[in-house]
């Protein structure tokens, strides 16, 4: 039977939520549901006491690593009444309602009740969000191989996510714009202030100012600035924003800032939301917004500007990747305007490198788009591309699926892990950050981006700093080895290679239980080659019979806005580890029941 919009929409915001709330909440308990004779449907059912309920959900698919699918929701009141079925939304608030009182049990009774409204608030703006794109979704075309189809493909967002599609701050009449999912183009506005007023700095020949007029080319002769004035172009949800400023009115009414309105050439929204793309542009650009992108209102702050220089500088110092089969999308320079208030102004704009313009966007995706959960009716991209890959070599599917996972290894591990063990620094290398060179359907090379995820370990800290002195002044990015491990293992292994594990297992392209081994093997060659951070951590992963895990959920619980918290720590966990060799042995019923417990 066909599925409306709506009831797609409402399942996979259920789903979303109560594979968090497996994980981080109540692993709940094994049932049946049905007659003997039928011998029942598998299900987990979750007491609610605070509720006087229970639920109890259909287990229509278990993952390895990944998320579990859940089919028809039932729900009975304390202590036996009979079952009804019932709506998958209806089922979510009480999962939610039950999530806040056991939070209020572990604070001794505090009041969470504005929090709970605020979660529940972003949680239909998700399935409103998820909906709509649904809505607007086309057939597939020509032009999916295109990296800014790939970035805008990502309807229903991650699985680990309670609310993975909600942005708190753009209206529903701004969505098909600014949202990327939409495929909205539209126009920068642009500022000039005196240069006095304008803080840049890159770390290339370039500069900043230089970099800003590459992307107007020849533009309109009305954006021409004056002699002493240097322009900030400005994303224009954010350009609506600062007009309400008081500082920034006051700047412009005594004609120490300039609106020059829209101009220069359209741009796009990747899947950040916040960095916008355009093929005729030799530079992206990523700009604070004012919008709550789902756990976090999006802010550049300035330390990240000067982190991205430095970073910037600091992997040119170190050079090339071996076999070049690790590259960087860098964040090398930045332009702001000084209001003279001492912290950020609101103007604060990163600029990317753009090395998918002038005709080279074609075989290029990233890992979350390749993993995503596809349209209803259509194969997921990483299957298209293994199947693809299938048929050009003339093997089985089951036989290039495994190739293709080697070969992503080789891209997506093996000199991440390397980088770590030599130089110390560790990349936040979940699967939106993580690019994949595509040419030929094989992963060639892996392209990392994001200047806010760079993790430095103390231990190497010297040599850093040798590499280039400015090293030593990102201070925020330092971290001890075993903090950096929890992330690390959580960004690099669980996000994103769990991920296309269970995208392939998913499609039946390869059993999960195969590739969880030949990832294990991958680890074990590599802490017998490594020599130091990188040996540790692939020894650790192997060894510990958890790993670390992000608690999506419980930052929602507590309203926390992850760029914001001074416990950014605490939002981190370790679940059960599919990977330990002396536990939970991949394919083994240890190993099954690893993160579905």
């Amino acid at each position: 039977m066909m599925r409306s919009t709506q009831q797609i929409a409402e399942h996979a915001t259920f789903q979303n939520f109560a594979n968090c709330y497996w994980r981080e909440i109540d692993a709940g308990r094994a049932a049946r549901h049905g007659t003997e004779a039928d011998a029942g449907i598998e299900c987990i059912e979750w007491l609610l006491p605070s509720q006087r309920t229970a639920l109890r959900v259909e287990i229509v698919s278990r993952s390895l690593c990944g998320p579990c699918g859940f089919g028809r929701i039932w729900r009975r009141a304390l202590p036996d009444a009979s079952w009804q079925q019932t709506e998958p939304f209806t089922a979510l608030c009480c999962l939610a309602g039950e999530s806040y009182r056991r939070m209020e049990e572990k604070g001794g009774g505090k009041d969470l009740r504005g929090s709970e409204l605020e979660l529940l608030l972003r949680v239909l703006q998700s399935y409103q969000s998820v909906q709509r794109y649904l809505d607007a979704a086309v057939p597939a075309d020509g032009d999916e191989d295109d990296f800014i189809a790939a970035e805008q493909s990502l309807v229903f967002g991650h699985w680990l996510h309670p609310t993975p599609k909600s942005l708190q701050g753009m209206t529903p009449w701004q969505q098909p714009v600014y949202a990327p999912e939409l495929g909205g183009r539209f126009r920068l506005h642009w500022f000039a202030a005196p240069a006095a007023r304008v803080g840049h700095r890159s770390a290339f020949h370039q500069s900043a100012p230089e970099m800003i007029a590459a992307i107007l080319g020849d533009g309109p002769a009305g954006l021409a600035p004056k002699a002493d004035e240097l322009l900030i172009p400005m994303h224009p949800l954010q350009a609506e924003a600062l007009a309400l400023d008081p500082a920034v009115q006051a700047m412009m009414a005594r004609g120490a800032l300039r609106a020059l309105g829209a101009a220069g050439p359209e741009f796009t929204a990747t899947s950040s939301v916040r960095t916008v793309y355009s093929p005729d542009s030799p530079w992206m650009l990523k700009f604070s917004l004012p919008v709550r992108i789902t756990n976090s209102v999006r802010v550049n702050r300035r330390h990240e500007l000067d982190a991205g220089v430095i970073m910037a500088r600091l992997i040119a110092a170190i050079g090339p990747a071996p076999g070049q089969r690790l590259g960087f999308v860098l964040d090398p320079a930045y332009i702001t305007l000084d209001t003279g208030s001492g912290g950020e102004s609101g103007f604060e704009v990163i600029i990317r490198e753009n090395p998918f313009s002038a005709g080279r966007q074609r075989g290029v995706a990233t890992v979350a788009a390749l993993a995503a959960e596809p349209l209803p009716g259509r194969p997921s991209r990483l299957e298209r591309v293994v199947r693809r890959a299938a048929a050009e070599r003339g093997g089985s599917v089951t036989g290039a699926a495994r190739a293709w996972f080697e070969a992503y290894l080789d891209c997506a591990l093996d000199p991440v892990l390397r980088l770590y063990d030599t130089h110390g620094i560790a990349l936040e290398a979940h699967q939106q950050n993580g690019l994949l060179d595509l040419r030929g359907g094989m992963p060639v090379r892996f392209l990392y981006r994001d200047n806010q995820g760079f993790y430095l370990s103390n231990t190497y800290r010297d040599a850093l700093r040798r590499l280039i002195p400015e090293a030593d002044n990102i201070r925020s990015l330092y971290y001890d080895e075993e903090e950096i491990n929890r992330r690390f293992s959580y960004y690099v292994i669980v996000n994103q290679i769990f991920s296309v594990i269970a995208r392939m297992g998913k499609d039946r392209l390869a059993a999960e239980e195969d590739l969880l081994r030949m990832l294990r093997a991958r680890l074990e060659r590599l802490a017998l080659s490594l020599t130091r951070a990188g040996r540790r951590f692939a020894g650790e992963v192997l060894d510990s019979p958890t790993i670390g895990a992000k608690q999506n959920l419980t930052a929602g619980l507590l309203d926390i806005d992850e760029l914001r918290t001074a416990d950014e720590a605490g939002l981190y966990a370790r679940w059960p580890n599919p990977l330990c060799r002396t536990g939970g042995v991949a394919g083994s019923e240890g190993g099954r029941r690893a993160l579905s417990a």
